[in-house]
Formats: structure tokens, C-alpha cells, sequence
């Protein structure tokens, strides 16, 4: 049933699900299952893989279960057929535990205290029979042996009675669940005294929307400031009615579920008030609390794949490739750190300049870093973007203009991490004689030949990319996190004979033992001549291998097939291929013409199918391609410097430093990210910023407003925006309460719409939410 279930949610066939589970139970991990066994489950690609794992461990976990539900109401002695029938049947957890719910154990209540009282026959009596009198019917179950001392307490029994079992109804808890979610708002309000304390919250201070519309960003910037003790936060579930009216159309929902209708019957007043009671006391809390969490849980959902998107898109950014390169991690009263690393990333030198005041050895700095750019044949120098980034940015400008025979390039990169880094264990390992101040230096020059070899060694979460990152779930942020790192490392491959101990560890079927036995091998007895070699390291079994060699990468070794993405197993096809084609390995690699006149299907066996034999045919043309882009640079404006240097109008060249669900943040080198919000990246509608831009794309933005006292910075990607129309950008950003209620509606820029704001403080929220915490650099 689970296998037909996924199948039947990723729209593929039951077998393609059938394999892809028998090979994840083996053991095998979703880059191996993608690359190398699409004839088992045909062409599954690593993102359907990703999700029918997820989707494979939830129902799992639920059918787990329901296992666990019925024997406990079997035990009992209250298990049906047709309750067993509605558990097996159910789908989703909440569904599950609201059939449980009247059989779930618990605290001993009200209502079964007055159960044991004897007073069930009571309330079933007043429900089934609203024209009995409940004062006359009550007086014949006043006992005081029983705590029953008087008609009122009889009727507050068997109201607490009907109250539970109403609660307990599943058929009525969805009916008021689908209400709810269709019509209910969330609002948030300011506690009395937390204003100034809370005025990074101020657009939630009267805030409400939509319980079931409210984006990610908004939904955890609420709870936070509910957890911060700032915002009261709560669920309308009657947004049209008047504060004062306490009715619920909920309360109808119970009444109706129950064929209650009240027309001042001897009962009607007191069943009346067992459904006020039902919703206000025991369901209003509970759906609260459930839809609370739900929101919650989808928000934090959206703010992973925030996070899992921009962290791809930076490991998979274009590397500068092995260059000799000079990292420089700016400074100014403690001076700019400096590291120079050789092709391989190997450290060559280090230093440490003053340029900046209060020192302001200006001229000595450029001359220091001119010897050592002669002495090592430096190619490039990376400037980190922290404190002091553009003074450094302009020194090296100058060394540049005063020595054009160097040939040299710089570029501003993200040093975000990179003092996580130097401090690690992993960086006191890898570099134990270097003090801590200059590892950072090392980091950002490694980090500009390969971004994904450097990025790899620092823990995701301080890369800083997320949204609301500290906020969600840290235990699924972390599987996300570390299911994107092991699809871009295997989508790129690792050399074995480079790469680090934090690479290898997150090839497929690798983990850190592993790779550290890697390394150590390598040490021991040198560089790996091919990939059988990798057999011979302790504790690399014959699983580990198949899961990995294909991902790993042998360059000039004994075998050219070792550089390839071809995975041993399949060397066969390509002593096939080479037979065929009477040449040598090395002159078929890379021959495109000669591979163009093969036919894949000549060489397909019992082994392998059209798929691999296809995938092994496109790489022998390119072997071990690199998916990553080509390597391009951003220009910086000279004399924009700091947020203060700003002005409306100005068109620049920035870096994507961030995406987010209602924009993207853009480096232009002042030290602060700015926002270009969604409705301002095209001229036509987009659901999602990321159809437009990625983090680290080059973009020209113009600016459109600045609040340095506030460190906010307003772009927009259509260059042909009239600034003043963008005039109260940061506005306050609350939806229009009227709208809806026959007042007037909020106006909206019709050419790209976020649909719950109006246009003349279409950012602010976003603001308000992000810049609560964007990094300031």
C-alpha cells in the first residue's frame, strides 16, 4: 500500500517505487541510485529519489503507528471492525490521532469522574430528549456518596460528559478543522510595555491574515516575537464578526454535527451551553495548538528549502580553478590578514599588514604585497566582504594599477563561516602551526578556487543563508542541509588524491572514518594510482566501494577511465565500446566524432541498459565534466563604499547574497545587503524569486531607497523604475482590514503581485522580517 501510494504522488509506476525502496534498504544512497541504477528504477532522477525517501519514512512511521493504536484500543476490548477499517484507511497523522483520540489514555477528567458518578444516563437523556425538564431530570442523580450533592452539580456532570465526547468526535473535529482552515486568521497583537523592546515586531503590533496564507517568513517572524514574550498571538476563528461577539460559527458546526436546534425547548438552554462550552473550553484550544503547529511546521518546511536552494546554489558555484591565489580577510585596527595558496590550495605564505588606520602603513602594505605576489606568481587575490572589505578593496586596486605585469584579478567573496572555520578542529588539523587569525585568510582564498571543497568543511547553519534558520526544526535543517551536500559533491566528484577529509566524507557510501582512512593511506603510501587501490584502506568494504568509486575521481592515473564519472563496474561496456571502435581508451576519450557514429544500443547486456550505456557514451566525450558554471566576477562601483554613499537612482553591479521566498539580497559592497523585493525583479509575474536569480549571480540593481539609520536598502532589478514612485517603500505593511468588508481595496503593482500586500509598502514586511536578522556585514 505505501509503494502504490508514493507511486501513485510522484506519478510514476508502483515498480520504479518497488526498486528504488529495495535498493535505499540495501543501503544505497540517492546519488548511486540516480547515476548508477536508472535501469532499476527508470530514470528516477535524485530529486524524486529525495522525496520518495521522505515520503517512505513518514508512512513508515504512521503505519508504525496505527500498529501501535489498535493494539492499544484491542486492549481495551473497544476494537470494531469498522473502527480497525477507518484506522487502516486513514492518511495522514492528524486524521490518525483524532480517531484515537476518545481512546487515547489520559488523566482521569471531569467527564469520567462523572461517568463514575453514574451520571452518563443524565446526559444521554437531555440530548436525546430536549423538551425533559434538566432540573426535574437532575434531582433523581443527586447522591452525595457519589460527590453529586445537588441538581447543579448533576448538570455540570453531564455536561462535562457531552463536552468530551464532542471533543472526541473525529467526523466533527475535521468538519470544524476544514472550517478553520478555509476562513480562520491568525493575528498577533503587542503585549502592553514590549514596544520598544519588540520594535523590530512593529508590523505585527495589529497584525492579522489569513491563517492558511500567511508565507513562511511572516508565520515564524510571529512566533518568534510570541517566544521572544513580545507578540500575543492567536487564532480568529470568526475574522468578520465584531471583537465584542463571542459567538463562534463553530458552535453551529457542533450543534449541527449533533442535530441540536434550539427553540427554547425545557433543554435547549443547557445543551446550548454544552456546545459553548464544547468549543471554547476543550476544541478551540485543541485546533489552536494543532493549527498553530501545522502552520509552523509548513513554515519551517519553506524555510528549509529556502535555506537547501541558496546553499546548493553557493557549493555550486563557479570556481576559479587552481590558481595561485591570495586571500585576504580585511581588517582595520587589527590589521588585514594575509595567505597565499598555491594551485592545489596548498599554503605558501602568510602575513599580516596595517593598512588602515590607526596604523595607516598604506604605502608599506602595497609593497609587501607586491614582493609576495612577485615571489609566489600569485594569479588572483580574494578579498573577504566583512569589516573593512572596500579600504581593502582599494588597496589592492592600487597594487594593481602599480604593477599591470602581474597580470592580477580581484574578486569579493563571502567570508561568512570563515572564522567558524578557524577555529574548528577540522581547521586546527589541517593547519596546527598556523594561528587562528590567519586560518580565516586561508579559507577565503581556498573558497575562491573551489567553493564546494572549502564551503564543505564548515557547518552549513554558519554559512548563513537560511531564513528564520535558528527558528525551524534543527535536526530536519540538518538532514536537508546534508542531503544537498552530498548531491553537489557527487554531482561534481571528489579527487582522491586533493581532496580533504570533509569532502571525502560526504561521498556516497563514505562517511568521516572512511575518509579520514582515505587520507591516511594517501599519506602513508602516497597518491592512489587507480581506484582499485581504494579496496586496500581499512574498513572500505566492498559495499562502500560501489557505493563511492564512481563519484571519486583518479587523474593521470594507471587507468584514464579512474578520471571519469564511469563506475568500475561498468569498465566492460567501454572494453565493449573500445573493441568496436579498434582504438585505444585515451583515444576515444574525448573523440566526439568517433563516438557520434556509435550506437548505444549495440552494447547493451543483460548488466546494463540503454540508460547507463548512454550516460557512459556522453562521458567518455567529456570525461569527468564539471556541472558548475563558468567562473565570472562582479564589479563594484568605486566611491560607494558605505550604505551613506547611496542614493536613489544609482544602477550598480552586485553579487545575490541570499534568496528568500519574497526577495533576494544583493551585495554591492557597502557592508549591508540590500533587498530587491519579488514585485521588483521583472516585468512579469513570478511566483518564486528563484525563477529569476540564485544566490551568487552577477545582477544590476538601482537603488530605490535607503535608510541608513535603520541599515535598509531598497533595489530593483527593472532598471527603467521610476524611483520616486518606490517613496514609502519601508513603510508599514499591514493588510487592508477593510478589504473584504465593502471598504476600499488595497491597491497593487499590477505587473507583479505579492498578493497579500499593498503596493506602496510592498517590502515591508519583508523588511521588517529580514533585516531583523540579515547579516551586516
Amino acid at each position: 500500500m505505501i509503494i502504490e501510494k508514493i507511486a501513485a504522488e510522484l506519478s510514476v509506476q508502483p515498480a520504479q517505487v518497488s526498486a528504488a525502496v529495495t535498493l535505499l534498504d540495501e543501503g544505497a544512497t540517492v546519488p548511486f541510485i540516480a547515476r548508477y541504477r536508472k535501469e532499476a528504477t527508470k530514470g528516477l532522477d535524485d530529486a524524486q529519489l529525495r522525496t520518495l525517501a521522505q515520503r517512505l519514512g513518514y508512512l513508515r512511521e504512521m503505519q508504525e503507528r496505527k500498529g501501535v493504536i489498535l493494539k492499544s484500543i484491542e486492549e481495551q476490548g473497544k476494537l470494531t471492525d469498522e473502527l480497525a477499517k477507518q484506522i487502516s484507511l486513514v492518511e495522514n497523522k492528524t486524521e490518525l490521532e483524532d480517531l484515537y483520540l476518545p481512546y487515547k489514555p489520559k488523566r482521569r477528567t471531569k467527564g469520567q469522574i462523572a461517568k463514575e458518578a453514574g451520571l452518563e444516563p443524565l446526559a444521554d437523556a437531555l440530548l436525546a430528549n430536549p423538551n425533559l425538564d434538566p432540573s426535574q431530570e437532575a434531582r433523581t442523580f443527586v447522591d452525595s456518596t457519589k460527590g453529586v450533592d445537588d441538581e447543579k452539580a448533576a448538570l455540570d456532570g453531564a455536561k462535562y460528559i457531552l463536552m468530551e465526547r464532542f471533543a472526541e468526535d473525529a467526523q466533527l473535529l475535521q468538519k470544524v478543522r476544514k472550517h478553520l482552515k478555509a476562513n480562520a486568521h491568525i493575528t498577533s497583537k503587542v503585549i502592553d510595555g514590549k514596544e520598544k523592546e519588540g520594535a523590530k515586531y512593529g508590523d505585527y503590533f495589529d497584525h492579522s491574515e489569513k491563517l492558511m496564507n500567511a508565507p513562511s517568513h511572516r508565520a515564524l517572524a510571529m512566533f518568534r516575537g510570541r517566544n521572544e514574550g513580545v507578540l500575543q498571538v492567536s487564532l480568529n476563528a470568526d475574522p468578520e464578526k465584531d471583537e465584542g461577539d463571542r459567538s463562534s460559527y463553530c458552535e453551529t458546526i457542533i450543534a449541527d454535527h449533533n442535530d441540536l436546534q434550539f427553540a427554547n425547548r425545557p433543554a435547549d438552554a443547557f445543551l446550548q451551553g454544552v456546545v459553548q462550552w464544547t468549543w471554547r473550553v476543550k476544541i478551540q484550544l485543541h485546533m489552536e495548538t494543532e493549527l498553530f503547529g501545522t502552520l509552523r511546521e509548513r513554515a519551517e518546511e519553506e524555510a528549509i528549502q529556502v535555506f537547501a536552494k541558496n546553499l546548493n546554489d553557493l557549493l555550486m558555484a563557479a570556481p576559479a580553478g587552481a590558481k595561485v591565489t591570495m586571500g585576504l580577510d580585511p581588517g582595520l585596527r587589527t590589521g588585514v590578514k594575509v595567505a597565499i595558496v598555491d594551485a592545489t590550495g596548498k599554503v605558501v605564505a602568510t602575513n599580516t599588514i596595517f593598512p588602515h588606520a590607526p596604523q595607516n602603513q598604506w604605502d608599506k602594505s602595497i609593497r609587501t604585497l607586491a614582493s609576495m605576489c612577485k615571489q609566489y606568481k600569485v594569479q588572483l587575490v580574494s578579498i573577504g566582504n566583512g569589516t573593512g572589505s572596500r579600504e581593502t578593496d582599494k588597496l589592492v586596486a592600487e597594487l594593481i594599477k602599480a604593477n599591470p605585469d602581474f597580470g592580477l584579478k580581484k574578486i569579493m567573496v563571502s567570508e561568512a563561516g570563515a572564522s567558524v572555520y578557524s577555529a574548528s578542529e577540522l581547521a586546527s588539523k589541517e593547519l596546527p602551526d598556523m594561528d587562528v587569525s590567519l586560518r580565516g585568510a586561508v579559507s577565503i582564498a581556498r573558497r575562491l578556487q573551489d567553493p564546494l571543497a572549502e564551503l564543505v568543511k564548515i557547518e552549513p547553519k554558519a554559512i548563513g543563508v537560511g531564513q528564520y534558520q535558528h527558528d525551524v526544526s534543527q535536526s530536519l535543517l540538518g538532514k536537508s542541509l546534508e542531503a544537498v551536500i552530498e548531491d553537489c559533491v557527487n554531482a561534481v566528484g571528489v579527487d582522491v588524491n586533493t581532496a580533504s577529509p570533509a569532502l571525502l566524507s560526504h561521498v556516497s557510501g563514505l562517511n568521516k572514518t572512511l575518509a579520514q582512512n582515505i587520507v591516511a593511506f594517501r599519506d602513508q603510501h602516497g597518491a592512489f594510482n587507480n581506484r582499485s587501490v581504494l579496496k586496500k584502506v581499512e574498513r572500505l568494504g566492498p559495499k562502500a566501494f560501489q557505493q563511492a568509486a564512481g563519484f571519486l575521481r583518479i587523474v593521470d592515473g594507471d587507468n584514464p577511465l579512474d578520471a571519469s564519472a564511469v563506475h568500475p563496474e561498468a569498465y566492460p561496456v567501454v572494453k565493449d565500446i573500445v573493441d568496436t571502435a579498434k582504438c585505444a581508451v585515451n583515444d576515444l576519450i574525448g573523440n566526439s566524432d568517433l563516438l557520434k557514429t556509435l550506437s548505444p544500443d549495440n552494447f547493451i547486456n543483460e548488466e546494463f541498459g540503454l540508460p547507463t550505456v548512454t550516460d557512459i557514451i556522453k562521458e567518455l566525450d567529456k570525461p569527468g565534466r564539471d556541472p558548475r558554471p563558468e567562473f565570472k566576477t562582479a564589479e563594484f562601483k568605486e566611491g560607494v563604499d558605505t550604505i551613506n554613499d547611496l542614493k536613489p537612482g544609482m544602477i550598480l553591479e552586485g553579487v545575490v547574497s541570499n534568496v528568500a521566498n519574497f526577495g533576494a539580497f544583493v551585495d554591492v559592497g557597502v557592508h549591508q545587503d540590500g533587498l530587491v523585493h519579488i514585485s521588483a525583479m521583472t516585468n512579469k509575474f513570478i511566483s518564486d524569486p528563484r525563477e529569476v536569480v540564485k544566490a551568487g549571480d552577477i545582477v544590476k540593481v538601482k537603488v530605490l531607497e535607503v535608510d541608513a539609520g535603520r541599515k535598509r536598502i531598497s533595489f530593483t532589478m527593472r532598471l527603467d523604475d521610476d524611483t520616486q514612485s518606490a517613496q514609502g517603500a519601508f513603510g508599514n505593511n499591514k493588510p487592508n482590514r477593510n478589504a473584504g468588508k465593502g471598504g476600499a481595496k488595497p491597491q497593487r503593482d499590477n505587473r507583479n503581485k505579492d498578493k497579500s500586500q499593498p503596493a506602496n509598502s510592498a517590502m515591508g514586511n519583508a523588511f521588517a522580517d529580514a533585516f531583523a536578522k540579515a547579516k551586516t556585514k
